[in-house]
């Protein structure tokens, strides 16, 4: 088995982060990983894109053309990553701030209100949690136990009080992403 995914988004929205947390999930798994981050020079609002790539395999490069995954975050990384993703693959968004929705017919797409839920819970800053809750559930790479051994891995320990935020976050992804038919 092996996973490929590209998570893209604006800074600050937790693009690097989630892809780190699932990189973590991956290695507790004993899995092979790769994590290749990206961003602008800006702190918040620039573009940000992750490649994670988890295997039972020795991974090659990290370097992609395709994905067998795209967790898209706005519409700059809809336009660029949409395409991108192999035929047969996922695309997982959260509709808030996108102005042109998904059109392939060959790959699956699921949305997730992300966004809402986060407020919702009181927490924006729990929204890429939400995220990563819907992809764990559209494609259950990496078991839960492991992703919360990962979330205390890439969480600074003055802020384990918020792992339970985390947490339910990942659940409440879980309950609300959505297959959507195009």
């Amino acid at each position: 088995m092996t996973e490929e995914i590209i998570i893209a988004g604006f800074g600050g929205q937790g693009v690097l982060s989630m892809g780190k947390i699932l990189s973590y999930s991956g290695l507790m798994q004993g899995q092979e990983v790769s994590w290749m981050p990206s961003y602008g020079p800006e702190m918040r609002g620039g573009t940000s894109n992750v490649t994670v790539i988890i295997s039972d395999e020795r991974i090659s490069s990290p370097i992609l053309n395709q994905y067998d995954t795209a967790i898209v975050l706005n519409q700059p990384s809809m336009d660029k990553f949409e395409p991108m993703v192999k035929p047969g693959g996922t695309l997982l968004y959260d509709p808030n701030g996108i102005t042109r929705h998904p059109e392939r017919k060959d790959i699956n797409i699921h949305k997730v209100e992300a966004t809402s839920i986060a407020k919702k819970m009181g927490n924006v800053k729990v929204f890429n949690m939400v995220v990563l809750g819907a992809y764990l559930k559209t494609k259950p790479i990496v078991k839960m136990e492991n992703v919360i051994k990962g979330l205390k891995k890439s969480i600074p320990v003055r802020n384990h009080k918020l792992l339970p935020l985390n947490e339910e976050a990942i659940n409440n992804g879980m309950e609300a992403v959505e297959k959507t038919l195009v």
